[in-house]
């Protein structure tokens, strides 16, 4: 499984790689949403999921989430993405929604919810027949 996690802050990456380490999955960093939309543009393959934080520099998570939907490539424009944040009011979630991401974790991120999420994406991948 190829997930792209964009994220500023260099002990929330440790979290959320570290969990995924756990799991054998080789995830990659974005510092930034300008930076994630050119990992995903830019890569070979699609990344089966991206873990987007909101508050970053440069571009934040919503311009970031806004311009992946707006790619050219599908596959791509269609990835899953699920914000990271610690905004977790219901306004703060229909945002996410709105913008384009197919979810929310708040933060500090539990372990389970991520495990959960990376499964339902894992199954759905399976059903559609795509082992890359």
């Amino acid at each position: 499984m190829r997930i792209l996690v964009a994220e500023d802050n260099d002990t929330n990456w440790k979290v959320i790689n570290k969990i995924l380490e756990s799991y054998g999955i080789d995830a990659k960093r974005a510092i930034n949403g300008k930076v994630a939309v050119e990992m995903l543009q830019n890569s070979s393959k699609p990344y089966d999921l991206i873990f987007m934080d909101i508050q970053m520099p440069v571009m934040n998570g919503y311009e970031a989430v806004k311009a992946i939907r707006r790619l050219t490539d599908a596959e791509k424009a269609a990835t899953p993405i699920f914000a990271m944040t610690a905004d977790t009011f219901a306004s703060d979630i229909e945002k996410c929604k709105t913008a384009g991401m197919n979810g929310h974790l708040s933060k500090p991120i539990e372990m389970k919810k991520v495990i959960e999420i990376i499964q339902t994406i894992d199954e759905t991948r399976a059903k559609k027949g795509k082992n890359r």
